[in-house]
């Protein structure tokens, strides 16, 4: 099936973009990489009247550390990530780089481009909120920094306004010795996982759990941040009994629907198995870990 017409603009300055945004709104829709939007347009199940084009706005890629944060801008593709020199604590950004689509995908698509799709299924999704990550959305009125555990509102919908570009992802470079790991099951390589768990954590002086994070896809209306399961681990130490338990928690704060990729019941399973296997995973790197530098990407 193609698309229904639209008309397509290439802009080259981001206040050009949003100048156009302002005065457009609902008829515009943001390209960047265009592995989400192209494909929904196919099967018009999504049929803008303009595509605004911002693929080659250099301001908007890259990934650099300043003021304690990791700032990685909105066009970063998902091979830069896969490929950037990242400090040890930040692994499982490449483990979900690299598990995303196939090689054209994470070649051509984007971190923000993903984000704004709002996929109940997305990688980026859960290894971020896990990272207990922010996003900036400018308008041509003004900039505001958006929690993600409050940027998923419904299937494919977030709080992004129709005038407005997700412009960068920010994250808070952790004090204490940190780790985390993002883990999928999916059918195939490729496939939208049937779950996926991220756990990002760090340790205390004593061996406990100094804070975490928990971040899922694949098992709800919306990626879940696993809040109760959070408040329960924090403050306490690793052990077989405190995962299981943990993971009974998680069980409770998760909604997954049945498809072709496995019924509720399977994926309830599936999203424990992978969090417990994660939270293991993050702790051992935690403890053993070293931080490395940042490299620039984009």
């Amino acid at each position: 099936m193609y698309p229904s017409r639209f008309a397509y603009q290439r802009v080259s300055i981001l206040e050009e973009a949003l100048d156009i945004l302002a005065r457009t709104e609902d008829d515009a829709k943001v390209l960047a990489g265009g592995q989400s939007l192209i494909p929904l347009m196919k099967l018009r199940l999504a049929a803008p009247k303009r595509l605004l084009d911002i693929g080659r706005l250099a301001p908007l890629k890259g990934i650099r550390e300043e003021n304690g944060s990791l700032s990685i801008g909105a066009l970063t593709r998902h091979a830069d990530l896969e490929a950037a020199s990242l400090p040890r604590p930040f692994e499982l950004l490449r483990e979900a780089a690299r598990g995303i689509g196939d090689p054209q995908v994470r070649n051509m698509g984007t971190i923000g481009g993903a984000l704004a799709e709002a996929d109940p299924s997305g990688d980026w999704a859960a290894a971020l909120l896990a990272l207990s990550a922010s996003v900036i959305c400018r308008s041509a009125a003004a900039s505001r920094r958006i929690v993600l555990g409050e940027f998923f509102l419904d299937p494919y919908t977030s709080a992004l306004k129709p005038d407005e570009i997700l412009t960068e992802v920010k994250i808070e470079v952790p004090a204490r010795p940190s780790g985390g790991a993002y883990l999928k099951l999916e059918r195939k390589a490729g496939d939208f996982p049937i779950a996926s768990a991220a756990v990002f954590l760090q340790a205390g002086a004593r061996g406990e759990i100094a804070s975490v994070g928990v971040g899922l896809a694949g098992v709800g209306l919306t990626p879940i941040k696993a809040r109760a399961t959070e408040a329960f681990l924090k403050g306490k130490v690793i052990g077989e009994e405190l995962a299981s338990r943990a993971a009974e928690i998680l069980s409770g704060e998760i909604h997954p629907l049945s498809d072709l990729r496995g019924s509720a019941d399977y994926k309830r399973e599936v999203a424990a198995t992978l969090f417990q296997r994660a939270l293991k995973l993050a702790w051992e790197r935690a403890v053993h870990g070293s931080r490395d530098s940042i490299g620039s990407s984009g």
